[in-house]
């Protein structure tokens, strides 16, 4: 058996490969999006001066860094159902339950990415901020967050690509995402090559298009200091 390249075009162009890969990339970039917050809310109690907030913080990063993300979705939508009579409802689809169960769990790795950020901005800016008179959270705003978003943004970008990869587990809850797509392509014709290169290349486009963005956006974050500036000057004058 060869490899067909009309199986393979036909399903590459399909409209189910397209919404497949659609849901994909919208299932991770909205996960994202709430485990940033969520995370950054978890990474503030990490960072809290008082030991209950720390321990709060610390308690849920070891929980949901701890348990398979594959089994906080069985739970979610086979065990949620059944403990929280709200969730029986034609509103709570798989869509819904695999965006909330990547969220929580991705929440306890942004955390401590946001918290390594956090803390990579030296201590003496606080003071010097606070003694011109900022606010605490002028400080945080103005002064931690734009240098703590330079330093998150490289791994975040890691972890949204890994986040899109592992949209292929929600097929457990009966979402059909991309990869789930080319599996039921796969079990009506045989033919895996084909579907699966189709698969493949979507991938490959969407990350592709993940890392350039996230390309723009570092170069958007990144100075370079007044003096080495000033180093660079002279150099760029004999060059001419």
């Amino acid at each position: 058996m060869t490899f067909d390249r009309d199986i393979f075009w036909s399903a590459l162009t399909s409209a189910e490969f397209l919404h497949g890969a659609w849901l994909s990339l919208a299932l991770a970039v909205v996960s994202m999006a709430l485990a940033t917050v969520l995370g950054f809310a978890v990474a503030l109690l990490r960072t809290a001066s008082r030991p209950v907030p720390r321990a709060i913080g610390g308690a849920y990063v070891w929980f949901f860094r701890a348990i398979p993300t594959l089994l906080v979705l069985l739970i979610i939508w086979n065990a949620g159902p059944q403990l929280f009579p709200a969730l029986r409802e034609h509103w709570f689809t798989p869509f819904l339950a695999a965006l909330f169960g990547f969220a929580i769990v991705e929440a306890a790795y942004m955390a401590e990415i946001l918290r390594a950020a956090l803390e990579s901005v030296d201590e003496g800016q606080h003071l010097a901020a606070r003694a011109i008179g900022l606010a605490p959270h002028q400080v945080m705003l103005k002064v931690v967050l734009p240098q703590a978003i330079k330093v998150a943004l490289p791994p975040t970008g890691n972890e949204l690509i890994a986040l899109l990869k592992y949209t292929s587990l929600a097929s457990v809850i009966s979402l059909r995402e991309l990869l789930t797509t080319a599996q039921v392509g796969v079990s009506v014709t045989f033919r895996y090559a084909e579907y699966y290169s189709a698969a493949l290349v979507y991938y490959l486009v969407i990350v592709s298009a993940l890392m350039a963005a996230q390309a723009l956006i570092e170069r958007r974050y990144r100075w370079v200091s007044r003096a080495a500036a000033t180093r660079v000057a002279p150099e760029a004058v004999v060059a001419r």
